[in-house]
């Protein structure tokens, strides 16, 4: 049976992946975040499924409620590290249904059978408790450290709980770190 509030499996850190920081945290899914799964993912998950969340955040060179150039390919660094990272998480879990949220589109990146969107940002403030803010109508998330300077993007899986945390570990842990003199 489904858990009603989330629980925390591991709290936010920092962890590199293909050169860039990420923010990443687990948590079994709360009952809210399960019925707008069920909506997103067309019945693949349902309010009895174990759902494990991984909000992920990257810190971003400028706040991003802005518009122009210099946003747009901010956003665009952000989707690439964060697709990379979703894609090594599904394959750390081989096995397992494991699908990330494209934020360019709040789909489903692997599943095709919904055309309803995932709102990240109640995601990150239903999970992490973050607060939001109002920007030309649209909700904005409001990072602790980072404020609106931030690319919040979530993976979900119905791993076990023991299995995310072993991959997100080695994930982690395949990053190569060079240190030079």
């Amino acid at each position: 049976m489904a858990a009603m509030a989330s629980s925390t499996l591991r709290p936010q850190a920092l962890i590199t992946h293909a050169g860039n920081q990420i923010e990443v945290s687990v948590h079994t899914a709360p009952r809210a975040v399960l019925r707008e799964l069920r909506q997103v993912f067309g019945g693949r998950v349902s309010l009895d499924d174990a759902v494990v969340c991984l909000p992920t955040s990257q810190n971003t060179s400028i706040e991003l409620v802005n518009w122009g150039d210099e946003a747009a390919g901010e956003k665009d660094r952000c989707l690439e590290t964060f697709a990379a990272f979703g894609e090594a998480m599904r394959a750390a879990l081989s096995g397992h249904w494991c699908d990330y949220i494209d934020p360019c589109s709040g789909l489903p990146r692997h599943e095709d059978c919904s055309t309803c969107v995932y709102d990240e940002v109640s995601g990150h403030q239903c999970l992490l408790k973050y607060h939001v803010s109002q920007a030309g109508g649209c909700k904005v998330l409001l990072h602790p450290k980072w404020g609106t300077a931030c690319y919040p993007a979530t993976i979900f899986t119905t791993a076990p709980a023991e299995a995310v945390l072993a991959a997100l570990d080695a994930v982690a842990a395949s990053e190569t770190v060079l240190v030079t003199a």
